[in-house]
């Protein structure tokens, strides 16, 4: 027996459970019906990815493909609102799909227990009508992008640090302009903090991944005016937002195949004259070092405190590098480095580069640590 054409496909239940969707005029029953029949992919089970992915379930989105590799740690608790303490220690993904199933039975979640890749990112992509991008690093940034233009998805941009977000739809339509449009080259490595080193106000996350999953609803249901073309800046500190424009170029367009992001990433150096005599040496170096010239060696840690207490070097002095930054440890520094040879390091390298640059400004000499503690206690060094 043929359904009829006026007949809706919510049944009774589902009626009930988006009245206030459906009250909308905009929305409607048939823009219900848009956002049960929708797929949404999210990548990135963080501070982004948890709001977007409860609001979304809410909604009544019909399909839901979910890309982590992580498992969750108590930090993440601060701000990833998806998760719960009873998680700790599950993947990211398992945890995500059990909280969207007790907000939604009715959605379908596809868990992909995998980093997103150059080999993977088409084929995983290709199943899902918009693309939401919660990750946290360059590299995976403009592999979705190249991939949203290469399947013609549109992709709902995410970014938080410290206090700031900002928010952007790429490939929305064909002159749309993309992730590259933003940013045409990534910034160097080594100067780009972490949020682990530079911290996130746990809200900040919640309020930038509410705005990506209004918008993917906009998408799906064709109402509104997306954040096409256009950038959107939070401040949470001053509690203000701002709009950039975005103008498509032709020259970031011409995207038909994925390549390595973390060399491409990686390829970009910071090149000027300061950073010529700033030297480096391996974590294998230093304990050498240690072993024999332990006196003659002031060995610094510009992490911050709490890093600093989880985990250090032996004998290292902790200097964090907003002091060093600001000039309010110079003097400290310039007194404890007098006829001795200097050593910095942070967690991968970056920061203590930082704190070698504004340390040679000021007159100061010192050697880096590559890779940081983590390169230390990869070598499993004692």
């Amino acid at each position: 027996m043929e359904r009829s054409q006026n007949k809706s496909s919510l049944n009774s239940e589902e009626i009930t459970r988006y009245a206030r969707h459906i009250s909308l005029p905009e929305i409607g029953i048939k823009g219900q019906e848009k956002l049960k029949k929708s797929s949404v992919a999210c990548i990135g089970t963080g501070g982004l990815g948890s709001p977007l992915l409860i609001y979304l379930a809410a909604a009544g989105i019909g399909r839901i493909g979910i890309v982590d590799f992580d498992v969750v740690e108590d930090s993440n608790l601060q701000r990833q609102i998806i998760h719960t303490t009873n998680s700790i220690g599950l993947l990211k993904t398992d945890s995500a799909k059990q909280h969207i199933l007790k907000i939604n039975p009715s959605c379908r979640v596809d868990l992909f227990n995998q980093k997103l890749t150059s080999s993977n990112a088409l084929e995983i992509l290709k199943a899902y009508d918009v693309i939401c991008d919660c990750s946290d690093n360059f590299p995976t940034r403009y592999l979705i992008n190249d991939a949203c233009m290469i399947l013609n998805k549109p992709n709902i941009y995410g970014s938080i640090a410290r206090f700031e977000g900002q928010v952007s739809v790429f490939n929305l339509k064909e002159n749309s302009p993309n992730y590259r449009d933003l940013l045409p080259t990534p910034p160097p490595q080594e100067l780009i903090p972490s949020c682990s080193e530079a911290g996130v106000m746990g809200i900040l996350p919640g309020i930038i991944g509410t705005i990506q999953a209004a918008e993917a609803i906009k998408i799906i249901t064709n109402i509104g005016f997306p954040l096409n073309g256009r950038l959107l800046i939070f401040n949470a500190l001053n509690m203000s937002f701002k709009e950039l424009t975005l103008k498509s170029r032709p020259e970031n367009s011409n995207i038909n195949k994925l390549i390595d992001y973390n060399s491409f990433c990686s390829e970009v150096k910071v090149k000027n004259e300061v950073d010529l005599d700033i030297k480096s040496i391996s974590v294998k170096e230093l304990k050498v070092l240690l072993n024999q010239a332990s006196k003659e060696t002031l060995l610094i840690d510009v992490r911050n405190q709490i890093e600093h207490n989880e985990c250090s070097i032996s004998g290292s002095k902790l200097i964090p590098l907003s002091t060093i930054e600001s000039g309010e440890s110079i003097h400290e520094i310039k007194i404890l480095a007098a006829h001795k040879n200097l050593y910095v390091f942070c967690k991968s390298g970056k920061r203590s580069l930082r704190a070698l640059k504004h340390l040679k400004k000021r007159g100061i000499k010192g050697i880096n640590i590559e890779g940081g503690i983590e390169a230390w206690n990869q070598e499993n060094i004692k």
